[in-house]
């Protein structure tokens, strides 16, 4: 696998694409009056405490007020007793203050969500400064491997450590030098970070995650990268020092952008950024894909479309479902789609068929960088999964509401909106002495009424015995007029 990171620089936002063998698999974007702040940490105040909801409202400097869920408490033991048996009563009071980390951004009408369990990662390690244990990634998937890098990690840290790690998936083979200095640089960083919740105020923050381009180098870059390429002269100074201190190793593949050409134009990046906001993603095959993004839930229905195959009408289905499973798997991180996501593939027959499916999504997926969880294809022939959301989805960064439609993703027809314009005009007849009726609306709206409805419009005046003018506004959307009173 090729990969490739571009860091596109502005001073109003950054925005980082994934190419994996010359195709956009993931966007990332932060605006400068918009920053992220997962991984942030606040020295939080109880604003107030919901019994009903195991929950509470913490106030972090904030407009909204964040949310804090009974499970995202840490985990004590009191008298032997585990506090997450307790009430979130038991736990937390209106007035306290406690030091909370934002996990996911403030989504729509919602508020950040917090924990008290504190994580802060390095480049090979996570630090847990309140429980102590040790884990290794899941994705490292040799166990020698991870029992070396446990062992080396539990060594390193100490027998009287308090602190627990989490071991990240590029420090595979890793040697105990870099360890070291991971455990050391988090170890120092914790203690900053409590000397400064010492000073704090309510609603302070105490630390701040870094901005997009150093956790993506932190975050993205390992050996399957072959060069990240970025088109600022003072941010490829700075990647340059933090990969010269952190990531020495891969200092050479860091490339300074210079071509006239706009980077994300030379590898069609915002062509593909357009592509990832229609709702009909097209496959090779002449098959395609609905993707309807929601507030309850995202749902994706696979199409056969134009694809008729060569054989017969199972295998058609069979290799549409096959090349939707890897196209749908680019546009959950494409898009950033999280939380629950209905996969209706086309019905299968053959057992093995809906295996394989199966399988080839899973092995996609893999790939992601968010936690996901699905479960087996159902009778109806759909896949339920749940993809973790941290941040706003990529149609909800860079779109609005229409605000014709509302959100709703149509309008009324102009015949349903011409016998609403002749029931306010009944309305408005009874209810006001005028001596005629100006009706203002769209031109599709007006010309409607001047052709097909003439008929009824002049049965109108005669019924309420007054004339009635029509006006087409530029400016008035299909659903929109007015009923004015000469």
């Amino acid at each position: 696998m090729h990969e490739e990171i571009l860091v596109n620089v502005t001073p109003q936002e950054t925005r980082v694409a994934v190419v994996e063998n010359g195709m956009l698999q993931e966007l990332l974007l932060e605006r400068r009056d918009k920053l992220g702040m997962v991984g942030n940490i606040y020295k939080g105040k109880v604003r107030r405490v919901l019994p009903g909801m195991q929950a509470a409202f913490i106030d972090i400097g904030l407009d909204r007020a964040a949310f804090l869920h009974a499970s995202d408490i840490v985990s004590k033991r009191d008298n032997g007793c585990d506090v997450e048996t307790l009430q979130i009563e038991e736990m937390l009071s209106e007035g306290q203050t406690l030091l909370v980390q934002v996990i996911k951004d403030p989504l729509g009408t919602k508020g950040a969500r917090l924990t008290t369990q504190i994580t802060i990662p390095s480049r090979y390690l996570v630090l847990m400064p309140q429980v102590k244990c040790l884990g290794v990634s899941s994705k490292l998937e040799d166990e020698d491997e991870r029992n070396r890098l446990k062992k080396a990690v539990a060594e390193l840290s100490g027998d009287t450590r308090t602190e627990g790690y989490i071991v990240r998936t590029a420090a595979e083979g890793v040697g105990n030098e870099e360890l070291k200095a991971d455990i050391n640089y988090l170890q120092k960083l914790w203690g900053i970070i409590r000397e400064r919740e010492m000073k704090a105020k309510p609603g302070d923050m105490v630390y701040e995650e870094l901005n997009l381009v150093m956790r993506t180098l932190r975050d993205f870059i390992d050996e399957g990268v072959a060069k990240v390429l970025v088109d600022s002269r003072g941010a490829y100074g700075r990647m340059c020092e933090f990969t010269e201190k952190f990531l020495p190793e891969f200092s050479e593949r860091l490339e300074h952008y210079t071509g006239e050409r706009p980077l994300f134009d030379l590898y069609n990046i915002e062509d593909e950024i357009q592509k990832a906001l229609q709702s009909k993603v097209q496959l090779k095959s002449g098959g395609y894909l609905i993707i309807d993004q929601t507030e309850a839930m995202t749902t994706i229905d696979v199409n056969t479309g134009a694809y008729v195959g060569h054989r017969n009408l199972e295998e058609t289905i069979f290799k549409t479902n096959l090349e939707a499973a890897q196209a749908i798997a680019r546009q959950l991180r494409l898009r950033n789609l999280g939380g629950i996501i209905i996969l209706d593939f086309i019905d299968m027959v053959n057992e093995e068929h809906k295996r394989q499916v199966l399988r080839a999504f899973e092995k996609c997926i893999d790939k992601d960088h968010a936690k996901c969880y699905l479960t087996d294809i159902s009778r109806l022939g759909l896949i339920e999964m749940t993809r973790k959301r941290t941040r706003e989805s990529l149609e909800h960064v860079l779109c609005e509401p229409c605000s014709t439609c509302a959100g709703r993703g149509s309008v009324k027809t102009a015949q349903t909106v011409c016998y609403e314009i002749f029931r306010e005009i009944m309305r408005e007849s009874r209810q006001f002495d005028a001596d005629k009726l100006l009706i203002l609306a769209s031109q599709e709206v007006v010309d409607l009424l001047l052709d097909e409805e003439s008929n009824s419009v002049a049965e109108l005046e005669e019924f309420i015995g007054k004339p009635i003018q029509f006006q087409a506004e530029a400016l008035y959307s299909q659903e929109n007029y007015d009923v004015v009173l000469m």
